[in-house]
């Protein structure tokens, strides 16, 4: 099992990892719930999470239960996280006060990671062993793999320019073709302390560096190279026409259809 990280820049970073396998569960806010493809996240079992300090403990208290109820029992092996809680633009602000308050790191590229999904999903899905530790993607028993989560895949992703493609952008095609740049790094969970203040460290140092990466991308145009390298391994991946029209035109006829549905019993009660 894996729990896929990333920073989160625009609408469309949701939509370039749904490809990844089938066999996931993602975390979203809940305004998707609300659009074209919601039912079927609902029926897929994925979770909704409504933003904001008044729903917090509730909604980690949910997120529990649903990962109990929806996780194991479903056969899931991924779950698609992304920790800053919104995006870049509207987070910035807020992620740079906290910073200057707390004495942490001023982060330009990305925000500071919110804590409690991660710690709530880490906690329900790590499989211990019997001394206390996580059994992690080292572990040699299958039972153990079995389990719980084997390793964390942090993504950082990067825009030419800074520049994240959005939905609208996306559908309505009005701006010219350009490269998504994607950043891996995988650790072993092992690797990964559980404790609170420890956890919290974690996240926060793996944000800085995300930050450096994207500071050495937006001056360079590509990644950094790994320690040892003189330049990053890249592999190009190119989406097919055909795949996103047949995808878009399901989103437009399936919006289309739910309005007359929804339509109808309006009129049918009032």
């Amino acid at each position: 099992m894996v729990l896929h990280g990333s920073n989160r820049q625009g609408t469309l970073t949701k939509t370039n990892c749904k490809w990844v396998v089938a066999q996931m569960m993602w975390l979203m806010d809940h305004i998707f719930k609300y659009t074209n493809f919601g039912i079927v996240s609902l029926i897929h079992g994925d979770f909704f999470i409504r933003q904001g300090r008044a729903y917090r403990d509730q909604q980690l208290l949910v997120l529990k239960k649903h990962l109990e109820h929806n996780y194991r029992s479903r056969d899931r092996k991924w779950i698609v996280l992304f920790p800053e809680g919104g995006f870049l633009r509207k987070r910035r602000e807020t992620s740079q006060a906290f910073a200057k308050k707390n004495n942490l790191p001023f982060l330009t590229h990305v925000t500071l990671p919110r804590f409690g999904a991660t710690n709530i999903i880490l906690k329900a899905l790590v499989a211990r062993q019997e001394n206390g530790s996580p059994a992690g993607g080292d572990a040699r028993g299958l039972e153990c793999k079995s389990r719980g989560l084997q390793w964390i895949i942090d993504t950082t992703i990067a825009y030419p320019k800074a520049e994240p493609i959005d939905i609208q952008t996306w559908i309505l095609g009005y701006r010219k073709p350009t490269v998504t740049h994607v950043h891996y790094r995988i650790f072993p969970i092992g690797d990964v302390p559980l404790e609170t203040e420890d956890l919290t460290s974690w996240l926060y140092q793996r944000f800085i560096e995300k930050e450096d990466l994207l500071s050495h991308f937006y001056k360079t145009g590509a990644f950094p190279p790994p320690q040892g390298q003189k330049e990053a391994v890249c592999r190009e991946m190119t989406l097919s026409n055909m795949w996103i029209f047949l995808i878009q035109s399901f989103a437009f006829l399936s919006g289309y259809l739910w309005y007359h549905i929804i339509q109808y019993f309006y009129h049918c009660l009032f």
